[in-house]
């Protein structure tokens, strides 16, 4: 994944994922939320299938790359 996209991608996370806690949403639901958004985004982006998407994302760790920042 390029630095764009890793961008585009953490972007979308992290916004579902505090705009879900700010519905009142738990943390988990949130995050699978997050989850859900950055691989549609990221599927849209780049074509890849939706599993292969979710994988993807879930593979860079959105959460913990985040709170490194």
């Amino acid at each position: 994944m390029d630095a764009a996209t890793l961008e585009m991608v953490l972007t979308a996370y992290d916004e579902t994922v505090q705009d879900a806690v700010a519905g009142g949403n738990s943390d988990a639901v949130a995050h699978a939320e997050g989850l859900t958004a950055a691989a549609m985004l990221f599927a849209a982006v780049t074509g890849v299938e939706d599993a292969a998407a979710h994988a993807a994302v879930e593979g860079i760790n959105p959460r913990a790359r985040l709170a490194a920042a």
